[in-house]
């Protein structure tokens, strides 16, 4: 029998996730606060708005969308009713809140996966089979976009910035050690840029720029170590290593700067990652499969982003 998966929060994101499962046939129906909002999705999707307790009660699984101060609150509605859950990032408000939804989701052996979509993205499996993070000691990051009216309830740390964080942590492997970070309010209630200096304990570095207030769009990673550097540009879909020539890929395109060296060249075709992290999310369900995007993942990458918002409140390191 086919999953069913209920999406509750159908703002941007959510409405999204309910077209996605609506076109697999997964969809068990939508939920909001906002009645008007859940009824027009609703029908757009072809299914009902129905009350959080009763599309919990009659979905296997359910997709949590709603502004993240109240993810633990619906997280925690689902775990009681036995429900595998999704929960966009950011996975809670605060750690306290997300270890509780990671115990809870682990003792009732449920799936939990949390919204870091980038992990599913192309872009990222082409940076990591390229094997840029080899011995990496220094990375930067940067993600800006002008401003839209929307995910304004958290700050740009919270809404783009965690992207970054989350990979950075991932290609450091090692614990942070220290953070030091400036941002303000420009737009909204809530910081809309940051610039975040992060130092691990195993010596590397880090630099995380993020912004919701920038002329135009970019989106770059910048890898550095003894195996040369590698620059990502995700919007060009474009990937430059300088490395050792020796042990170059096949297919892999490798022009000579000097002996023994060479920029190798990568691109990539997008795809949907949404399609992707949904399916990843189903495939755990009921395959077992391994979860990329894990509640630890979560945690991790929003321990990371209340540590930067601390040391831009207090004008210090964290």
């Amino acid at each position: 029998m086919a999953l069913r998966i209920g999406v509750l929060g159908t703002g941007h994101f959510g409405r999204f996730h309910a077209l996605k499962l609506a076109a697999r046939g997964a969809l068990s129906g939508v939920h909001d606060a906002d009645a008007t909002r859940a009824a027009s999705v609703a029908a757009e999707c072809g299914t009902q708005a129905r009350d959080a307790a009763g599309l919990i009660a009659m979905s296997d699984a359910v997709i949590i969308t709603v502004p993240t101060a109240f993810h633990h609150a619906y997280a925690m509605q689902a775990i009681a009713a036995g429900k595998h859950l999704f929960v966009e990032k950011p996975l809670a408000a605060t750690v306290a809140q997300a270890e509780g939804i990671i115990r809870g989701a682990r003792d009732r052996g449920l799936v939990l996966q949390v919204g870091h979509i980038e992990r599913y993205s192309a872009a990222i499996r082409t940076l990591r089979q390229s094997g840029a993070e080899e011995k990496a000691m220094a990375f930067e990051a940067t993600r800006v976009a002008p401003f839209r009216p929307r995910s304004l309830d958290v700050s740009v740390v919270l809404d783009l910035m965690i992207h970054d964080l989350d990979l950075v942590l991932t290609l450091a492997r090692s614990p942070l050690a220290e953070v030091r970070a400036v941002g303000r309010r420009v737009m909204s209630d809530h910081p809309d840029f940051a610039v975040a200096h992060l130092r691990f304990q195993s010596g590397a570095v880090a630099t995380v720029t993020a912004s919701r207030i920038s002329v135009g769009l970019e989106r770059r990673l910048r890898v550095l170590g003894p195996l040369g550097e590698t620059r990502v540009d995700f919007l060009a879909r474009s990937l430059e290593r300088l490395r050792p020539l020796r042990g170059t890929k096949d297919g892999a395109e490798a022009v000579a700067t000097m002996p023994g060296w060479g920029i190798e060249r990568a691109t990539w075709t997008e795809h949907d990652s949404l399609e992707a992290e949904q399916a990843a999310f189903m495939a755990s369900i009921e395959q077992g499969a391994p979860v990329e995007a894990s509640g630890e993942t979560g945690l991790a990458a929003l321990d990371a982003a209340l540590r930067v918002e601390r040391a831009m409140a207090g004008g210090g390191a964290n």
